[in-house]
């Protein structure tokens, strides 16, 4: 490392939730998210990351993890370094987000041509149902009946049908994907799924707990499974294998784009559909996913159309399609 005029800076923020976000573990109504800020001379790059309980995460832990590092930042530290420095997590995705929109800004290229790739375009996002009682669920999915994919928050397995043919009923030509967030139980899996193959779904996300999913070696799956919670980075892949048929690819959990994209390069290579999602944040830490659109066959980064604001430059929704971020924004 080499000594740079490198500043770190670390802020928490609140955007509300446009009404409640609801899953299997419970609601909320506003995102709390960390921003890493490295300034070097006059370029800037920023990072946001969404802090996750379920994963031993607090807001002020990962600030103070971020913080900490404001030494190595400022004598040079580099994406490289990081993941050394770093565990994966929601601290490291901010910091490494932010070099890579610094080191964008620097070379005065694109941050997916740094990443090698030649062109990114518009992709077509998934967009959330909360967990509700049936009739709510269907109320919120007819009224989003015109975007071409639907995420269905399930997890209270006693109900999930109802809930699911209710969706179904109110949005009858929409892509749906089921997203138990661990929330079912292996004696009632073969139900539930041959509900999903009746009901047209095209995926079902992390249906049993991380730490109890073996189960599904032992079931037919009639339709698609991916892992969520039970996939962090590449360490993961051959444990999942029997397990799953495809990966989703969280920025929060990889620890940054970094890992991200050698996670989705190895997962395609051992045959694992792609899958890019998010936590529930602004357009910041939607950007840098966008970089994996063009490996993924489902994208999911639906969380600034799920806050009541957004932040400056955002995101460009148009229906169910989002734009590539301008570099006001990121990258």
């Amino acid at each position: 490392m080499s000594t740079t005029d490198r500043k770190l800076s670390v802020s928490i923020e609140r955007f509300p939730i446009a009404g409640v976000f609801s899953i299997s573990r419970g609601s909320r109504t506003e995102a709390v998210v960390v921003t890493a800020t490295v300034s070097d001379g006059g370029v800037t790059g920023r990072g946001e990351c969404v802090p996750y309980a379920r994963y031993g995460e607090t807001v002020e832990g990962v600030a103070a993890a971020i913080e900490a590092l404001g030494p190595m930042v400022e004598k040079g530290l580099d994406r490289d370094g990081l993941q050394e420095a770093l565990p994966p997590g929601a601290a490291r995705n901010a910091l490494d987000c932010a070099l890579w929109d610094l080191d964008a800004k620097r070379a005065g290229v694109p941050a997916h041509v740094l990443a090698g790739i030649d062109r990114l375009g518009r992709a077509t996002t998934a967009y959330t149902i909360s967990l509700a009682e049936p009739d709510a669920m269907a109320e919120a999915a007819h009224a989003a009946r015109e975007r071409a994919i639907l995420k269905i928050k399930l997890g209270k397995p006693e109900g999930d049908i109802r809930r699911l043919e209710a969706v179904r009923a109110a949005a009858p030509d929409a892509t749906l994907i089921v997203d138990a967030n661990e929330g079912w139980r292996p004696e009632l899996m073969r139900d539930l799924m041959r509900a999903c193959a009746d009901n047209g779904v095209a995926l079902v996300e992390q249906p049993l707990p991380a730490g109890a999913d073996e189960a599904l070696a032992d079931i037919d799956r009639l339709v698609p499974v991916c892992a969520d919670e039970s996939l962090h980075t590449r360490a993961d892949l051959p444990r999942l294998k029997p397990l799953y048929d495809a990966i989703n690819i969280k920025l929060d959990k990889t620890g940054g784009l970094t890992e991200a994209l050698k996670l989705a390069a190895e997962a395609e290579a051992q045959g694992f559909a792609i899958m890019v999602g998010c936590m529930v944040g602004t357009s910041l830490a939607m950007a840098p996913a966008m970089l994996l659109t063009p490996r993924a066959r489902f994208v999911d980064l639906d969380g600034p159309l799920l806050l009541a604001r957004d932040r400056p430059h955002g995101l460009v929704y148009e229906g169910s399609t989002v734009a590539p971020p301008s570099p006001l924004l990121w990258g």
